[in-house]
């Protein structure tokens, strides 16, 4: 062979080669798929104050984690829930579009009822994390829709004693949705279970801006307590004028579910009440674990964890975790694995119960100051409820009493 001969046939070898690179470069530097969450979460309205802190707490467990799961890449895909039926068609959409491979979300009770049984027919894991009605873990449940937030009823059996308290002629001002509809039913079967009386009731609409006639056939009534179920800026706009026209101080106010962004909202002047609450950033109880989350969420947004902020990060603990202990992205196997979830720091534990997926959590009830020094902290904690941890299981009900058939 002659040297132009040889010359020819080396650049086509080396073209072969080069080409034969090329076609499995692609397959090389082919770039990992982030394992997808669903985050399906109010942006707006009158809940928007309080998913705020939701999704900062979410985002916060995952960057704990470097933003990994199960050792892969891992992304949060958040869409709203303006609506029931748009919450329903994003969560298809999540889920069907996105490729998310489970959903973390919920902040009402009007959507999480909706979600939950979306959640069934798409077969996807749902962990809501802020709706109460009472029936999302009870008659509605199903096997992969699991709940953070204490039910009403729980709550409502908590609270109910502190009310008392104060006497047995009792007003109840509710809203006129799930939420507020559950605790009306829940705090009149209390209040007639100690032998009291109903002295006057309002139901009234999401968004009401003038509480005002409600607040004279409050003060008309001469109740021992007014017993509250109002949600969110609809809370703080009642507490404000409530304020207004001198009844502050008058006839004690009591609720369950206090945020910390209602309370906010209302302003030192006029801030008042007993209430329940799920998480405190200043309760000296607090485990270590989340005594480290406080400080890392203050310095990472200048502001203190609210309640929604450590409810949207424990949530996606759960998950994050599970996922990890399951080492798949399998609806069932993700299931199976938040069924085993625990976790125990100290006195504090976490998990879900399996038959009705309802998280075991103690509650706090708290009190306003009399006089608040501090524009976030306006609590004194004044017990946490079960004052015994061995009697948590029987204070959320008995499998029975529950009424989850989940099939």
């Amino acid at each position: 062979m002659t040297s132009s001969a040889s010359n020819l046939i080396l650049p086509r070898r080396a073209a072969l080669l080069g080409g034969a690179s090329l076609l499995a470069a692609p397959h090389i530097a082919k770039a990992v798929e982030p394992i997808r969450i669903g985050l399906l979460l109010a942006k707006t309205g009158q809940i928007a104050a309080q998913t705020e802190y939701l999704a900062n707490g979410t985002y916060l467990a995952l960057e704990e984690r470097k933003n990994m799961i199960m050792g892969q890449p891992a992304e949060l895909v958040w869409l709203d829930e303006p609506t029931p039926q748009a919450a329903t068609q994003n969560m298809q959409k999540l889920v069907q579009e996105n490729k998310c491979v489970a959903i973390l979300g919920g902040s009402l009770s009007s959507n999480a009822l909706a979600e939950e049984a979306t959640a069934a027919q798409l077969k996807i894991p749902f962990i809501c994390d802020n709706a109460a009605a009472t029936e999302i873990s009870g008659k509605n449940c199903n096997r992969f829709t699991f709940r953070l937030n204490t039910p009403v009823a729980v709550q409502q059996r908590m609270i109910s004693p502190y009310a008392a308290k104060f006497g047995k002629r009792w007003y109840h001002i509710t809203a006129s949705y799930a939420f507020g509809q559950d605790i009306l039913r829940a705090s009149r079967e209390n209040l007639k279970a100690i032998g009291g009386t109903e002295v006057g009731y309002d139901e009234v609409p999401l968004n009401t801006a003038d509480f005002s006639s409600f607040i004279l056939k409050i003060r008309q009534a001469k109740p021992d307590v007014v017993v509250g179920g109002l949600s969110a800026g609809d809370l703080s706009t009642f507490l404000k004028q409530w304020n207004e026209l001198g009844m502050k101080g008058k006839i004690p106010f009591v609720e369950i579910a206090i945020g910390d962004t209602d309370i906010w909202a209302v302003g030192p002047e006029a801030a008042t009440g007993i209430f329940t609450k799920m998480w405190y950033y200043k309760n000296a109880e607090n485990p270590a674990e989340e005594k480290a989350f406080a400080a890392e969420y203050e310095k990472k947004h200048g502001k203190p964890a609210a309640d929604k902020a450590w409810m949207g990060w424990i949530t996606a603990r759960s998950l994050f975790e599970s996922m990890d202990a399951a080492k798949s992205t399998d609806p069932m196997k993700i299931v199976e694995a938040l069924e085993a979830w625990k976790v125990t720091s100290g006195q504090t534990s976490y998990s879900y119960r399996r038959f009705d997926h309802q998280m075991l959590v103690r509650n706090l009830a708290v009190q306003v100051k009399d006089k608040i020094t501090d524009k976030w902290d306006y609590f004194d904690v004044k017990a946490i409820l079960p004052e015994n941890p061995a009697d948590l299981d029987k204070t959320f009900g008995t499998e029975a009493e529950i009424g989850c058939k989940m099939g």
